[in-house]
């Protein structure tokens, strides 16, 4: 099997550009690749995904165990597997460098590929490499990938240094050509199901690699042996029962998904059952909904006019279909979204508004505690503390006084910097994006919850009222 690290000297270095060109390059040529990504991120993973043909998954070492990674990893590697780090090599929350890239290399025994912008270097890219090399000798930097050259003089001028004062070899050199760039926003990359020619662009920034990386050298230093697994963790301590449907957003506004999430959801006995916000008129016949995170302010408009789902999914989650939100779903399900200098309809379930700011009212890890209103079925061992992440520019605002919340905020914002996961009727809706990982078990949860309310409630809940 053949394992990587895509790594860089610092963010926005290209790295995200290279992986995805990387999967779809040696996709192109017949390769099974699998995708990984390093901590928390939705948008980077749906690139990867489509450019590879098969689901990223994250790697989180301050959200995971470490045997939890290392299986993970195992679980689902194929023929080659590609993991593109975070910011830089070295960069991380820990002082000790405990949750860096570094790290994630070591634990997984990964070669690292390290892309240097080369942007007005020549003979400074030497002390450069031996510094990242020197810094931590554990780690295996097997090559290098200089991006942004300004022509073949500048690339030869490089090579010639690199050759002459390091042993690490050059695996490719990529000319500066914007016309592999991707659109960026405020959370990075725009979401690849927002982007109407995200395959054209894949397939470009794939022949554009595939020119200029040698992609045989590349297998040849990533060739490793298949890791020792540890003991393989429980799932979930909840036990299954009969499969019910769950509505799931999956639209150009809502892509915000984990993969293992959805897969611990399918294991617990949910039928998925995808939906667009954008277009259908209602939603399916299910026994539960469920809207993740995305950018649906610059769906407003149309969001705004499908007035027919809209007020569908107000009336079944006040007729008690049980509904999970979050972040971008939250602001759905919200009284309006204000946005631009224009107020947006939206859904009216949460008797709340939405406001978009200019700096981020919350971003980063989380801590939660679980408060005593919470509606899903426990464990018999709940989680001490959950830790999750939180990714968002928008606020909550004019919630009612009385309102009930599911967490306690130790650690983040959530919707007023102490309080997160409003309940409302069967809905939980919060900022929070949780994952099915160590202690915390929602998808299980959720779905616990979904049937418990489809048994109290003998039919989908989402036909109640369809007449009206």
């Amino acid at each position: 099997m053949n394992r990587m690290l895509i790594s860089a000297a610092h963010k926005s270095s290209g790295k995200t550009m290279v992986s995805i060109g990387l999967c779809a390059a040696l996709a192109a040529r017949g390769h099974v690749v699998q995708p990984f990504k390093k901590g928390p991120d939705y948008i980077d993973p749906m690139w990867l995904s489509q450019a590879a043909g098969r689901s990223c998954f994250n790697l989180d070492l301050y959200l995971m165990e470490r045997d939890d990674i290392v299986a993970t990893f195992d679980r689902h590697s194929a023929e080659v597997n590609l993991v593109e780090g975070n910011k830089g090599l070295y960069d991380g929350l820990a002082l000790d460098g405990s949750n860096s890239n570094a790290a994630l290399a070591k634990l997984l025994d990964l070669p690292v590929v390290l892309v240097i912008d080369a942007r007005g270097m020549t003979r400074g890219i030497a002390p450069l490499i031996l510094g990242y090399q020197a810094f931590d000798r554990d780690i295996d930097i097997a090559g290098v990938i200089l991006n942004n050259l300004g022509g073949r003089r500048h690339e030869s001028k490089l090579r010639e240094v690199i050759e002459h004062y390091t042993d690490v070899p050059v695996i490719g050199a990529i000319q500066y050509d914007e016309r592999l760039s991707i659109e960026e926003r405020h959370l990075g990359l725009m979401p690849s199901n927002e982007s109407h020619v995200a395959a054209s662009k894949i397939k470009q920034i794939g022949e554009a690699i595939a020119e200029q990386v040698d992609l045989d050298k590349l297998l040849e230093l990533s060739r490793k042996e298949p890791l020792a697994v540890p003991h393989k963790a429980v799932v979930s301590p909840l036990p299954c029962g009969d499969k019910v449907r769950i509505a799931i957003a999956r639209d150009r506004s809502f892509g915000f998904y984990y993969a293992d999430d959805l897969e611990a959801l399918e294991a617990a006995g949910a039928e998925l059952v995808p939906f667009d916000a954008l277009r259908d008129a209602q939603l399916p016949e299910v026994d539960g909904l469920y809207i993740g995170g995305g950018f649906p302010e610059t769906c407003a408009t149309e969001l705004e006019a499908n007035a027919s789902l809209r007020a569908g999914i107000k009336q079944a989650i006040e007729n008690g279909l049980p509904a999970y939100a979050e972040c971008g779903g939250l602001m759905y399900l919200s009284r309006g979204i204000e946005y631009e200098g224009r107020n947006y309809e939206m859904v009216g379930a949460i008797p709340g508004d939405v406001k978009m700011h200019a700096k981020p009212i919350g971003r980063g890890y989380v801590h939660l505690k679980e408060a005593e209103a919470h509606p899903w079925p426990r464990p018999d061992t709940p989680a001490k503390q959950i830790k999750a992440h939180e990714f968002h520019y928008s606020s909550l605002e004019n919630l009612p006084s009385d309102s009930r919340f599911a967490y306690h905020v130790e650690r983040g914002y959530g919707i007023d910097g102490d309080r997160d996961g409003l309940i409302l009727h069967n809905l939980l809706a919060s900022y929070t994006h949780l994952r099915t990982i160590g202690s915390c078990y929602w998808a299980t949860r959720f779905v616990a919850f979904v049937r418990r309310c489809k048994e109290q409630q003998g039919k989908p809940i989402s036909t109640i009222g369809k007449s009206l």
